[in-house]
């Protein structure tokens, strides 16, 4: 995936206290980082998507589910305009600023759409574990592309639990899939969430959060009869970061071609900014 890297300054320029958040909590909001140009893009990406998936589509649907919920990965190397994205779009530079990193390399961006009245919950979970990756920079950037409240499925966030020192078992979102890795699995959050400092956002087409790999996220069904869910989410690593494949993790488009602790830097897994 040959193209510029980002050069243009980003829309946005974190404030050190913004960087001071997100390195505390694991967790940061920015409001309207997208302008409405690539909503009504990146709205249009996602149904010619939907319409024609590539073949990393899976079924994260709960058995017996209600709605539909939609995901897919690696959409750049599926459909052009995602690449534009990536690559132009004002992302990479955000998570940049706030890693604190002089390079970033995209590891995968996704698509996910919980459809009106969708009772599939996103399941608690943090990132890191389901990917072939070493290293503490690796955040998630995860784009509103509809209003979002918390009944229609807002995400969320256990406020510094990225700094835990632990690890948990990847939660399978695909039922007939199972991770093995010998982790512990994710506390119950749910049942007992007086014990954590959870947060969530109502957004705005344009909102944006940034969330470290290790920070414990999930979310509600969408319980809104009138109003999809529809999220574009781009996966970014910071100059630690280096390749640590593990048996049994998520599926990646494709073999990287690179040796356990190398650096990221290849076609699959492409530097988009730089300092």
């Amino acid at each position: 995936m040959t193209q510029n890297l980002t050069t243009a300054p980003p829309l946005h320029r974190l404030t050190a206290e913004e960087i001071a958040t997100y390195q505390r909590d694991g967790i940061l909001c920015i409001r309207q980082v997208f302008d409405a140009d690539w909503i009504e893009e990146l709205r249009a990406l996602v149904a010619q998507d939907m319409a024609n998936p590539s073949g990393m589509v899976k079924d994260i649907n709960a058995k017996g589910a209600s709605g539909f919920f939609f995901g897919d990965t690696f959409v750049c190397h599926h459909i052009d305009g995602f690449r534009r994205a990536v690559f132009d779009g004002p992302g990479a530079a955000l998570a940049a600023q706030a890693m604190e990193a002089s390079k970033i390399n995209l590891l995968f961006d996704q698509i996910l759409v919980k459809e009106p009245n969708t009772s599939t919950p996103t399941l608690w979970h943090h990132d890191a574990p389901y990917w072939p990756v070493a290293g503490d920079g690796i955040c998630t950037l995860w784009l509103a592309l509809d209003h979002v409240t918390q009944d229609s499925g807002a995400v969320e966030y256990v406020k510094g639990s990225h700094r835990w020192g632990q690890r948990f078992k990847a939660v399978s979102f695909d039922p007939d899939q199972q991770y093995e890795e010998e982790l512990p699995p994710v506390p119950d959050i749910d049942g007992n969430r007086d014990d954590y400092d959870i947060v969530s956002f109502d957004l705005a087409p344009g909102d944006i959060t940034l969330h470290h790999g290790l920070t414990l996220h999930g979310a509600p069904p969408n319980g809104r009869p009138d109003q999809s869910r529809r999220a574009y989410i781009q996966r970014f690593a910071g100059d630690d970061a280096s390749y640590n494949p593990r048996p049994n993790l998520q599926k990646m488009l494709r073999d990287p071609g690179l040796e356990a602790g190398d650096p990221l830097d290849c076609d699959l897994f492409p530097v988009v900014w730089r300092r």
